[in-house]
């Protein structure tokens, strides 16, 4: 039977099932075999992880020619200007070539759960948030693009992929759901 989980993975949590160094993995949430994550979420990022026992459905959302959108909330450090925005927009150049181009907007503080531990503040550094919708997922990228910017990443939480999103789920909640 064909099997697709919706998970709002937790900050720091690794995106797989095992670890020699009994980190939390996805096993401390899910208890459905034979379901693999399609792509990843880095141990220090929160959000929508997709999983599947359909490997076409797995290739779909993870080969690169897709451009399967990705859409994240990022907490940065600073407050960019309308340049710096535009920047990011048009692709950013890292040490593994430029970005694709990317939608960015300013957002509100939005309304989600709290993270612990809580991200670092600084009295004399105010946060942004920001919402970016990228069209590839190269190792880090969100974090590195923010980071050339000037206004590095504290917070990233992934809201969507392509058509499936996040939703109400809580960290450590999932769901089952349909292929589009």
């Amino acid at each position: 039977m064909e099997q697709l989980v919706l998970l709002n993975k937790p900050y720091l949590v690794l995106c797989q099932f095992t670890d020699t160094s009994q980190r939390s993995t996805l096993a401390n949430y899910i208890s459905i075999s034979d379901i693999y994550p399609a792509g990843r979420l880095d141990y220090d990022s929160e959000g929508l992880v997709i999983l599947t026992n359909n490997g076409k459905l797995q290739h779909l959302i993870t080969d690169p020619k897709n451009k399967l959108p990705k859409t994240y909330l990022v907490q940065i450090e600073g407050t960019p200007n309308a340049n710096v925005l535009k920047q990011l927009a048009l692709g950013i150049k890292l040490n593994d070539g430029l970005t694709l181009p990317a939608e960015v907007s300013l957002i509100d503080s939005p309304q989600i759960w709290p993270r612990v531990p809580p991200i670092r503040e600084r009295k004399n550094i105010p946060t942004t948030w920001i919402k970016l919708i990228i069209h590839e997922g190269r190792n880090r990228q969100v974090r590195r693009m923010t980071a050339a910017i000037g206004h590095p990443t504290l917070r990233l939480i992934r809201t969507a992929i392509g058509e499936w999103k996040l939703g109400s789920l809580q960290p450590g909640e999932w769901q089952r759901t349909s292929c589009i």
